[in-house]
């Protein structure tokens, strides 16, 4: 199984992040809360992810295919991690996973 984890902006760094987030973020069982669309990462979408990670401290994401090229998909997991002050955990292809406490 490939997965692809990352640092942001403003997060703990892998050794932050419990076993239990980890394990969470590559089940199949752990649904996609979010879903990114045309909108983009807005500012309701940025509030929606904040209220999430206050409640359940993990959040899986989903971006809409064709929205964005290869390469930027890490540039916006990067803002949203730096404006959430949010740990990327698990960045796989169009699905992430982030993690606050």
């Amino acid at each position: 199984m490939w997965q692809d984890k990352a640092l942001c902006i403003g997060g703990k760094g892998m050794s932050g992040i419990p076993n239990w987030v980890d394990k969470m973020a590559t089940s199949r069982d752990f649904s996609i809360t979010v879903r990114i669309g045309r909108s983009g990462v807005a500012d309701n979408l940025i509030k929606e992810l904040d209220d999430q990670l206050k409640s359940k401290q993990i959040v899986k994401v989903k971006l809409n295919r064709g929205l964005t090229e290869k390469g930027s998909k890490q540039e916006m997991w990067d803002h949203i991690c730096s404006e959430l002050s949010a740990t990327l955990v698990l960045a796989r292809g169009n699905v992430a996973v982030f993690y606050r406490t």
